[in-house]
């Protein structure tokens, strides 16, 4: 049968393979194409039969799956790991997360819910891989397109600023299919490290920006990024807060004008003040996304923003980012609108438990838990952002021709 889903088994119980072998041999669509008694076992044969779908045990002798997942990201990107343990610990998902797990099963499980984490995640990669190479042949055809720069920004803290960012990149990397540089831009206290469990400590901004400016090799940039399990580049801020100080705003733009040419979509987690960094983070910007919830505080703030903005000529960039907006305080969402005198873009649901979750754990939600509805949200959020040029130019347009009435009070 044609387009039959590849499927490596590692388990260092034979029992455990020759079962596993035995229910997806049921399936029309699914096709064993070998067992692995071992983690190394199971690099050597996915590096030589290239499977679609890893069956892959959290607990084996010589190297568990969580290091032979690692290994398989960087061999065998292709190959879509499935994570089977009899634990179902938040460490132990977080950390097959971490190390590039698209499913977790905790065993024991149903045929049913074996075969559909198989398919799922074969379609997933699939369609991907589909807008990989879509993307890739646009870059082909027109060797000269920038990638697109979104600032993520809120005039208020509290308000989800650097999750929505986060979990934006993500999902634009893993759903989408696109080359993705993250930036935090929160030079003394920023927390992007943190929420994705990268080491803190690494080359920052601090580092690359004042080489950059001293005639440092535009090229080596991707040296100073540390790369996420997810498929996106992360660009750090300084560990300590007092080198920020090395950081000009001249330096940021400059490293941003180049990290365009190495990604196709560049997120900057901007800080929540206005200074000459911030300025001109927002001049390189294609897309202004500004985060704020149903408080009086954080509404006060976006109206005084977006007057700002219009007298900056930002107006037209500016996407308006309601967070918790199922929340119920007392302010509704017409509120809000006819307080800052323009309609909300787009909105995402309030789920505390499942984003505290992932915050604590160091994962993005849209991966440990994509079928939530804060991560359809987000997922949405990045379709339309990352949509096509043509349509933002147009959208863009139109914003402009309202001119100084889109923020008239109402």
């Amino acid at each position: 049968m044609a387009d039959r889903i590849q499927v490596l088994i590692v388990d260092d119980i034979p029992e455990t393979r020759d079962h596993l072998a035995k229910l997806l041999g049921f399936e029309p669509d699914v096709e064993v194409i070998g067992t692995a008694s071992s983690g190394a076992d199971a690099i050597e044969k996915a590096v030589k039969l290239l499977p679609d779908v890893i069956l892959m045990d959290i607990n084996m002798p010589d190297m568990d799956g969580i290091a032979a997942t690692e290994r398989l990201s960087a061999q065998v990107p292709s190959a879509a790991v499935v994570m089977m343990s009899v634990q179902g610990e938040a460490d132990y998902l977080r950390r097959s997360m971490l190390a590039g797990a698209r499913e977790f099963l905790v065993k024991p499980f149903s045929s049913d819910e074996l075969t559909a984490s198989i398919r799922q995640v074969y379609s997933r990669e699939k369609e991907k891989a589909g807008r990989a190479v879509i993307a890739q042949a646009a870059r082909t055809a027109d060797p000269t397109m920038e990638g697109q720069i979104v600032a993520v920004f809120s005039p208020k803290g509290g308000v989800g600023r650097t999750t929505i960012a986060v979990n934006l990149a993500v999902a634009a990397a893993s759903e989408l299919g696109k080359k993705v540089t993250l930036v935090d831009g929160s030079f003394q206290f920023g927390d992007v490290a943190v929420l994705l469990n990268l080491n803190p400590k690494g080359k920052s901004m601090a580092e690359l920006a004042p080489e950059l400016e001293a005639g440092g090799d535009p090229d080596s940039v991707e040296t100073y990024t540390q790369a996420h399990s997810s498929g996106i580049r992360v660009l750090l801020a300084p560990a300590s807060p007092e080198m920020a100080e090395l950081i000009t705003p001249a330096g940021v733009k400059h490293v941003i004008e180049i990290l365009r040419q190495h990604s196709e979509l560049v997120v900057v987690d901007c800080a929540a003040w206005f200074n000459d960094t911030l300025l001109g983070i927002l001049d390189l910007a294609d897309v202004v996304l500004t985060v704020l919830t149903l408080e009086i505080t954080s509404i006060k703030n976006t109206r005084l923003f977006l007057e700002v903005a219009e007298q900056l000529g930002y107006s037209h960039k500016i996407r308006l980012v309601l967070n918790r907006a199922d929340t119920t305080l007392g302010i509704r969402v017409a509120d809000v609108e006819h307080s800052i005198g323009r309609k909300v873009d787009h909105t995402i649901v309030s789920d505390g438990r499942a984003v505290v979750y992932a915050l604590n754990r160091g994962v993005p939600f849209v991966l440990s838990n994509r079928e939530s509805q804060v991560s359809q949200d987000v997922f949405r959020l990045a379709a339309s952002i990352v949509g096509s040029r043509e349509t933002h130019e147009e959208e863009d347009h139109k914003v402009a021709q309202k001119g100084k009435s889109l923020f008239a009070w109402r």
